[in-house]
């Protein structure tokens, strides 16, 4: 397994397959305070730590991709080993970035909502910008789960990457420090009936960089507080 100091204290490591191999509600929790890295093909490494996810349980979850079973090119990553990348495109303009979880052929999966962005950010602002937008504020970089993979040049081609192998993207864990956890009901799922107010969101509370604007920021209505602490880097 791959290490490296982390930048305030304890080791960083690469989790290994175990980390991953767990249901979407533990894996999202287990993420938060995690380092989202991508490096790129001239081998600049971006990077940024996970502030905000969402669970999507498989096949009983409506608003998972793979609902009832569903089973198809496009999510067909869901039901890969865990520590499997699922990134898919929507709404014709954006890709998403997940983790997969649980058990092969078990398609359930954590979406990665919104980092804090810590290395490359020069280079991320320049994905984020167009002709005709300037790039965004640094808290909101990687700030939704579109933005974070523009940040970060996250495509289908990363679709289906091992992340406990990996030299394009991976997760590492250890040094980041304690977080405080809130929870609340996923974003933008409006047709999944009972699933739509299951609290399977969790973000760190308070924290500037995460998607939902200020109402998230501060503390939603009905969230549930959730302590958190990471130290060191010792895989599950």
């Amino acid at each position: 397994m791959r290490t490296r100091e982390a930048s305030d204290s304890g080791l960083v490591t690469r989790p290994n397959r175990r980390f991953f191999a767990t249901d979407a509600a533990t894996l999202a929790k287990r993420l938060i305070g995690c380092r989202l890295v991508r490096v790129l093909s001239d081998g600049e490494r971006l990077s940024g730590v996970i502030v905000e996810t969402e669970a999507y349980l498989g096949v009983q979850d409506r608003a998972s991709h793979a609902f009832g079973g569903r089973r198809t090119a496009r999510n067909e990553a869901m039901y890969s080993p865990p520590g499997t990348s699922y990134v898919y495109f929507t709404y014709g303009m954006h890709f998403c970035m997940n983790v997969v979880c649980g058990a092969v052929d078990e398609p359930a999966a954590v979406l990665l909502r919104a980092l804090e962005p810590s290395e490359g950010l020069a280079r991320m602002r320049l994905f984020r910008a167009t002709p005709s937008r300037p790039a965004p504020a640094d808290t909101d970089l990687c700030s939704g789960p579109g933005n974070l993979c523009r940040a970060l040049a996250i495509d289908r081609a990363l679709n289906g990457v091992d992340l406990v192998e990996s030299d394009q993207i991976w997760v590492e864990r250890g040094g980041f420090g304690r977080l405080r956890l809130e929870t609340s009901p996923r974003i933008g799922i409006p047709n999944a009936g009972e699933w739509v107010d299951k609290p399977l969101r969790w973000f760190v509370a308070g924290h500037p960089h995460v998607s939902a604007g200020a109402a998230a920021r501060s503390g939603e209505q009905g969230v549930r507080k959730k302590p958190l602490q990471r130290r060191g880097g010792k895989s599950r």
